[in-house]
């Protein structure tokens, strides 16, 4: 990818936003950094000619339409959009929780969507320009496979997939690539607070660096550690009977490890 881009990144004040928004300040881009808090984004963009803060709650669709304006009247176009902003809640299990199921579909998929059709228009413009425009957005690894207490969290990235790559289809004669980015677990400050164990976990550093060289090489599907991922692929592939029987068997596995004094 070209150097000097007009880049959004969405989350980009802690985990792998913030590891990211490193990388491409450091690369020469021009990224305009949006989160909910505006102290680590100023923190960031601390001496740097090339960085933007916009302070964004990405639930707020007015006010993420407010923030394309702003962009589109400062940047012209954008090259890359990473959408990245996203939040985690479990179910306790046997339990249905609407107003978790709200929370987490607000930030993982509906803020998504605002920012998709904010940003839509600068990358046309992008387009328009001469240039080869790039949405990226983070899914997750459990988009692949219906895991215990995922309910909320699972389905909202599944959404996010799903959605994507159908925008990618009809996007596609308008010159407009997407790639969905599946981390398996990254230890984040979100994922800190996971009260079970991560297989395979990577650190911020590892995730970020997989994530640029899967957009520079524009791949449709960036997923990682792929030890982790391509073993969640071919669960998400068995018969459901199958997918089942393993289901149980981590759910069990927890309420186990939860009746040890």
């Amino acid at each position: 990818m070209s150097d000097c881009q007009r880049t959004w990144l969405t989350g980009a004040g802690s985990g792998i936003g913030r590891a990211l928004a490193e990388r491409l300040l450091a690369r020469g881009d021009h990224v305009v950094l949006s989160g909910r808090n505006a102290a680590p984004l100023e923190d960031l963009a601390a001496n740097r000619t090339n960085a933007t803060v916009l302070p964004l709650d990405i639930t707020d669709r007015e006010a993420v339409r407010d923030a394309g304006r702003r962009l589109e009247a400062a940047l012209g176009g954008l090259d890359l959009v990473i959408l990245n902003a996203g939040t985690c809640e479990y179910f306790d299990a046997g339990g249905v929780d609407v107003d978790m199921v709200e929370r987490v579909f607000a930030a993982n998929f509906q803020g998504a969507i605002h920012c998709i059709d904010a940003a839509l228009p600068l990358l046309r413009r992008a387009r328009a320009e001469g240039g080869r425009p790039l949405l990226a957005a983070t899914s997750s690894a459990a988009a692949y496979l219906a895991l215990p207490r995922a309910e909320a969290y699972g389905a909202s990235k599944a959404a996010l997939s799903h959605f994507l790559e159908a925008l990618r289809l009809d996007l596609h004669a308008e010159g407009i690539q997407i790639s969905v980015i599946h981390p398996g677990f990254v230890r984040t400050p979100l994922t800190d607070r996971n009260d079970f164990p991560m297989p395979m976990c990577v650190e911020v550093d590892q995730a970020a660096d997989a994530i640029l060289d899967g957009l520079d090489h524009r791949r449709l599907d960036i997923h990682f550690p792929r030890r982790f991922t391509l073993l969640v692929k071919l669960m998400g592939i068995l018969p459901v009977s199958l997918r089942f029987r393993l289901g149980r068997r981590l759910s069990r596995s927890r309420t186990a490890t939860e009746a040890r004094p």
